[in-house]
């Protein structure tokens, strides 16, 4: 009795969720504010499932059980089962809050759309596809989900197919997603014929005590894996889908932004086991998520829209993320994930009210020339601060290359924050607030990754050492990369005019690297165009 309860808690979320994605979409939008109601009745009943199994579970540790299990050792891998540990319950709670935030949005915005009810069948089916994507035990039930949740975020991709830009990202989107697909299928026949098990309970227990030399197969899975975890986050070069999606009603883009584009992250830390032996695939991830951050943050400060500007932000957030994943900081990773859903949720769902931030008055800045002394001075003042805490947390150089490096990135940013706050404030206040408010960010940042280390640490492979100088090369790499940034960042902001107006221009257009997919895929996949308007008549011009 005990293991059926443990299942209604576990496979509950998911399954209420798709009780609404499996009704038929003509008879949804014949009664498009009843099933508007019962989505979100049944978003919050996935939530309060999700709550009971963090509480039923959260001191078990990791655990798995089988729903329909065969017995058959020749259907051994067709079982649909769960796995728990601390990530599916943090992950299980995020998704389905921010599900229902979502879900009640969507019922005031689509409210008197003659397709509402669609949009709630397939808005449920996608939130029951990642939830399941999430307690799935086995990868053959994860990289189903995997699939389910991109064909059924492609339908809201092109809930508008009248607009051609809105089917033209989306056909990218598929695009990058099938190949995901097939790198993800590829990587699970490798590992299960190398370890003759898709069970992650079992792959965990074997890759944590294994010895001798990593098979050739499984680090092909491994780089498998990062391939298909950078094109579901949009990492360079096949960024340009995210930032062309924004043609797709807003609950969507924040989904999208705040929930499924995170996965890619997840399915590295989820694959935790399978990476830790790869040092290659780890390099690769750092090299791919520095690239693309690096292009996101300085094209993020061209963009004049609100939602492109955050799309750009979630490319480069996606990128920081693979890169802590790529150094085996996963509970660095877990906490920054947890951290982006809430706060691109929130970004996106009030994005309408983000004008109204120009209406209000502004500080005036005292200085806005650039002042390399000053940039000095504060960048060690920065520094001091941040590796003084980093310190204080047992962070050292010699053991945990790829933390220092992630620390040195928190250094510019409180280096960002006291070069701001000196520039609009005077000194006295800078010292008491400024100073005061860069410590806060410092502590609170270590001290909660201290947390998510020791909530987390059961369920993830430890961080590996550094191999033959690999990861030390590539912290070195990562600081340097960011001071650049700082700088280039700083001159973008007081004096553009010194990297010249074409600079601006390329760095606007995304440096044009999506014009050659699109061109591409133009010819391969064209979106539909516009019909021409019709021009009235003489007579008709008349009487208007």
């Amino acid at each position: 009795m005990t293991g059926f309860l443990d299942s209604i808690l576990l496979f509950g979320a998911p399954l209420l969720q798709l009780t609404i994605g499996l009704i038929p979409a003509a008879w949804a939008n014949a009664r498009s504010r009843w099933i508007g109601r019962m989505a979100e009745v049944l978003a919050l009943g996935a939530l309060l499932c999700a709550v009971l199994a963090g509480i039923r579970f959260w001191r078990q540790g990791a655990e798995s059980f089988g729903w329909m299990p065969s017995a058959s050792s020749a259907t051994r891998y067709l079982v649909i089962d769960g796995f728990v540990n601390h990530v599916t319950l943090l992950m299980l709670l995020l998704v389905s809050f921010v599900g229902v935030i979502v879900t009640r949005y969507s019922r005031n915005y689509l409210d008197g759309d003659h397709n509402q009810g669609r949009f709630h069948k397939w808005l449920a089916m996608t939130l029951s596809a990642i939830l399941w994507l999430i307690v799935s035990g086995n990868l053959l039930m994860f990289a189903l989900a995997w699939m389910a949740t991109s064909l059924s975020l492609h339908q809201l991709l092109v809930f508008y197919p009248e607009r051609p830009a809105a089917v033209l990202a989306a056909h990218k989107k598929f695009v990058a997603s099938r190949l995901g697909d097939l790198s993800l299928l590829t990587a699970v026949v490798l590992i299960a014929t190398t370890l003759h098990t898709l069970s992650f309970g079992q792959l965990y227990l074997e890759l944590a005590s294994w010895q001798g030399s990593y098979p050739a197969s499984l680090r092909i899975a491994a780089l498998l894996v990062v391939l298909s975890a950078g094109l579901k986050s949009a990492q360079f070069p096949f960024h340009g889908w995210l930032i062309q999606v924004m043609e797709a009603p807003t609950p969507v883009s924040a989904l999208l932004h705040a929930g499924i584009v995170n996965a890619g992250a997840f399915l590295v830390i989820r694959m935790s086991p399978v990476m830790a032996h790869a040092p290659v695939a780890q390099a690769i991830l750092v090299v791919v998520g520095l690239v693309t951050l690096a292009l996101a943050s300085l094209v993020m400060l061209t963009q004049t829209s609100i939602k492109v500007s955050l799309a750009w932000s979630t490319t480069a957030q996606m990128g920081f993320m693979l890169l802590e994943c790529g150094f085996g900081l996963y509970s660095l990773a877990m906490l920054h994930l947890v951290a982006h859903s809430l706060y691109k949720a929130h970004a996106f769902l009030s994005s309408g009210s983000g004008v109204d931030a120009f209406r209000g008055p502004v500080l005036p800045h005292a200085s806005e020339t650039l002042q390399p002394l000053r940039m000095v001075l504060v960048l060690l003042a920065g520094s001091m601060i941040t590796y003084a805490i980093a310190h204080g947390y047992g962070i050292l150089p010699e053991t945990q290359p790829g933390l220092l490096a992630v620390s040195t990135i928190i250094a510019i940013a409180v280096s960002q924050l006291l070069l701001q706050s000196l520039t609009a404030m005077s000194g006295r206040v800078l010292l008491s607030s400024g100073v005061g408010l860069a410590i806060v960010v410092a502590v609170a940042y270590f001290g909660l990754h201290q947390v998510f280390e020791g909530v987390l640490q059961s369920s993830v492979m430890p961080v590996s050492p550094a191999h033959d100088g690999l990861q030390t090369g590539l912290a070195l790499t990562v600081v340097a990369v960011f001071m650049l940034l700082f700088v280039v960042q700083e001159i973008l902001r007081c004096q553009p005019a010194m990297l010249g107006r074409s600079v601006w221009v390329h760095l606007y257009n995304g440096l044009y690297i999506d014009v050659y997919f699109t061109r591409m895929l133009q010819k391969i996949w064209p979106a539909p165009t516009p019909a021409p308007e019709t021009k009235p008549s003489s007579l008709a011009a008349l009487r208007s």
